[in-house]
């Protein structure tokens, strides 16, 4: 297994890449895209459901052949060296995005460009999971991870309200005719992302290459995905938790691209109250995904998830039908602390059901299943926020979601428990975890 500066140079890159989601996908820039250079709420939320839409379409497109090529390879910090370079450059162009309505097509095509590469960066990541930590710890290992990313996000916000958008006179001299307090939300997040990601590429190892060109990769690559799809109808229990997987992220993707928009715009929270409140959400999430990283080893992912999917239901009910401020800060801090436990805990169980030698590709396909209909649910919000005009209305499309994902989860089986029922290892709490090693 890998050692301890491994361990936390792997944890690392969520800490490195966090600032990305809550500073561009969810809470900054979304609010300025819509309020700066769109100009008109219902047409920004719809806008921007379009782009978050067809960067997923990429990323469903591209994760599981990359994925099997990666695997037929070997190593996974190459790639993630590749598409972290595209999200750091798309952020940092971002820079250029100037409030007029003559720049939504450079917003729009920086990014598609950041999040394909940001997501992809993720996927090669998450398929380093199996060779950091024993089977048995993989939960609180993806937690302690997910819940360093909420605290990297949580500074990068602290950061950008302190020393930029807070400030009458932020710092750098910026313009704030010209939205330069928060245009510069996208340097950041590049130079944040380059600093410190570089760890991982020091001090975690990496699988060894398995000296195949590039060709002979792709074509092995794409024989192993062809194989695994097919047998995906006898690997059932695989296949129901990709599937539910599919639809609960779906939900999740579209509250994290459309919470600082819809607090923004049907709240009237200005840039500064987003990111205060982008700030209460990422310190409720960093709680959650720390906090539930024992509970995921002790009851199991599956339970975890459960329980989680079950909190996120009931939270966004209340953000839907919040009749104030008050109210949409109480449901969003309860978001917050099911969101962290959701993703950490998909990520361990997809770490025990991937077989050996075969991670990089399960990881794409998981990273499909976060992707394949994550363009259902922006459009669907897009879609319907412009037919009624309400942007609660769109929002409430994603309760389904949960809704439906949730249902079709509960078919699936942890294969930790089932590992110790068939063992008869079961005696309480206290012996849940499965006796074996890494």
């Amino acid at each position: 297994m890998t050692g301890w500066g491994g361990k936390i140079a792997w944890a690392m890159l969520d800490w490195a890449d966090a600032p990305f989601t809550t500073l561009i996908i969810t809470f900054v820039f979304p609010a300025y895209f819509e309020m700066a250079i769109v100009g008109d709420r219902v047409r920004g939320q719809t806008l921007w459901g379009y782009t978050i839409a067809l960067s997923a379409v990429l990323v469903a497109l591209l994760g599981p052949p990359l994925g099997a090529i990666a695997d037929a390879g070997g190593q996974r910090k190459p790639w993630i060296f590749v598409f972290g370079s595209f999200c750091i450059l798309g952020s940092g162009l971002l820079w250029f995005a100037e409030p007029s309505k003559t720049a939504i097509t450079w917003a729009v095509a920086c990014v598609v460009t950041a999040n394909v590469g940001f997501e992809l960066t993720i996927m090669f990541g998450n398929a380093m999971l199996p060779n950091i930590a024993p089977r048995d710890q993989l939960g609180r290992f993806s937690g302690w991870a997910w819940g360093l990313g909420y605290l990297g996000g949580l500074a990068a916000l602290s950061l950008t309200l302190i020393v930029f958008i807070g400030p009458e006179k932020p710092a750098l001299g910026l313009d704030r005719g010209q939205a330069e307090q928060v245009r510069v939300v996208g340097p950041l997040v590049a130079l944040w992302f380059g600093l410190f990601a570089w760890p991982l590429f020091v001090f975690t190892p990496d699988r060894h290459s398995r000296g195949l060109s590039m060709m002979a990769a792709m074509v092995q690559g794409m024989g192993s995905l062809r194989a695994t799809v097919a047998t995906l109808a006898r690997r059932r229990n695989i296949a129901r938790f990709l599937a539910s997987h599919m639809i609960y992220m779906d939900g999740l993707a579209t509250l994290f691209a459309f919470g600082g928009i819809y607090a923004a715009g049907t709240f009237g929270m200005g840039v500064s109250e987003v990111v205060q409140f982008g700030i209460a959400l990422n310190v409720a999430a960093g709680l959650g995904a720390f906090s539930f990283a024992w509970v995921d080893d002790w009851i199991g992912p599956r339970h975890t998830i459960t329980l989680a999917l079950a909190g996120l239901i009931a939270a966004s009910i209340a953000a839907v039908l919040a009749p104030n401020r008050v109210w949409l800060w109480s449901a969003g801090c309860a978001l917050g602390i099911f969101v962290g436990p959701v993703q950490a805990s998909s990520r361990s169980l997809m770490a025990r059901l991937a077989p050996t030698d075969q991670e990089a590709e399960f990881f794409g396909l998981f990273a499909l299943s976060r992707k394949l209909t994550n363009f259902i649910g922006p459009t669907v919000v897009a879609a319907m926020t412009a037919a009624t005009g309400s942007q609660r209305a769109g929002m409430a499309m994603l309760i389904g979601l949960f809704v439906a994902g949730l249902g079709l989860f509960l078919t699936v089986h942890d294969p930790m428990m089932s590992l110790q029922h068939s063992t008869g290892s079961v005696k309480g709490p206290s012996s849940s975890r499965p006796r074996r090693s890494g």
